[in-house]
């Protein structure tokens, strides 16, 4: 499984499309554990651009602070689940309660 995640400073970045680049996490699922992660540059900003990216990265799972439904809706397309809301933390972090099942998401600060 490989979970993305855009990043801005080291931390998430709240607004999805905005990040500087993404933090790529090859998890092993029999162990829950991880290494660290590949860093990309995002591509340039163009609509519908990133979840064909990220699914040409084998990315199966984005976590986001917020996301517009119809970017959620591209990534459904691609069969890379979504979660919203997430806080402003380390990638670290985020994936490691992720995997221990402790994320909680919080509002998605993105409605477009």
């Amino acid at each position: 499984m490989k979970i993305a995640i855009p990043i801005r400073d080291g931390r998430l970045c709240v607004h999805f499309g905005h990040c500087e680049e993404f933090a790529i996490f090859e998890v092993d699922e029999a162990t829950g554990t991880f290494d660290k992660p590949e860093l990309g540059g995002a591509p340039p900003h163009e609509p519908g651009r990133l979840p064909s990216w990220l699914h040409e990265r084998g990315v199966s799972i984005v976590i986001a602070g917020g996301m517009g439904r119809r970017a959620q809706q591209l990534f459904q397309q691609y069969g890379i689940q979504v979660l919203v809301g997430a806080p402003s933390d380390s990638p670290e972090s985020l994936v490691s309660a992720f995997l221990k099942g402790e994320l909680r998401s919080g509002e998605n600060v993105c409605d477009h």
